[in-house]
């Protein structure tokens, strides 16, 4: 210790903090994978332990990570719909249209069919994070919808709650059918936009 006043003394704690938290990062991703993995699995335990196994991790360090079962479900959701809230974002920004929508719906058709088993999963569980991302999904999709109103290339006869619907139930179906190639995706994307063309974008 440095008996100057007013200088601090010299550094000397090793240099394990780095490290240690280079291991709670990959914990924390094998938690959350782990988690995904097993709501994929219909009839699978999903439990603390059985996450922890899984990811061959020991169930306090778990714990320690997110705290609670559910909150570590919520973290592993959210985590699965952000890069879909983000490439519809993408799209947004590229101001193309129609054409966005046309880009988008069968990816979002494809990822739900996907993950057709984790959302049975989730009924009656409190997900705040897996919900903002939901919301936020639903927000951007609206405003495709606009811009593609907005540039004159979709119909604005038809109310956006009313496409909305249409295009939930379509993708939800599809999911429901174990549906999994990719040129249905596509063929029902083309009639829901087709649908919802304006006679100006010829």
């Amino acid at each position: 210790m440095s008996t100057r006043t007013g200088t601090a003394p010299p550094d000397v704690s090793p240099a394990s903090p780095q490290p240690r938290r280079a291991d709670a990062v990959r914990n924390r991703e094998a938690a959350l994978q782990a988690t995904i993995a097993l709501l994929a699995e219909p009839g699978s335990t999903l439990t603390v332990e059985a996450i922890a196994r899984r990811a061959e991790l020991g169930p306090a360090t778990v714990v320690r990570a997110f705290g609670s079962k559910d909150a570590l479900i919520d973290a592993a959701v959210a985590g699965l719909l952000a890069p879909l809230v983000d490439r519809a974002r993408e799209l947004r920004d590229a101001g193309s249209g129609d054409q966005a929508l046309m880009t988008f719906l069968p990816e979002l058709m494809a990822f739900h069919a996907a993950h057709s088993a984790i959302d049975e999963r989730l009924a009656g569980l409190r997900l705040p994070a897996a919900n903002e991302q939901e919301s936020a999904l639903v927000a951007v999709m609206h405003e495709l919808v606009e811009d593609g109103r907005a540039s004159g290339r979709i119909r604005t006869d038809i109310d956006s709650a009313v496409i909305a619907t249409l295009i939930a139930e379509t993708t939800h179906a599809l999911a429901r059918s174990a549906a999994t190639d990719p040129q249905v995706y596509t063929a029902y994307a083309k009639v829901l936009v087709d649908g919802l063309r304006s006679s100006r974008a010829g």
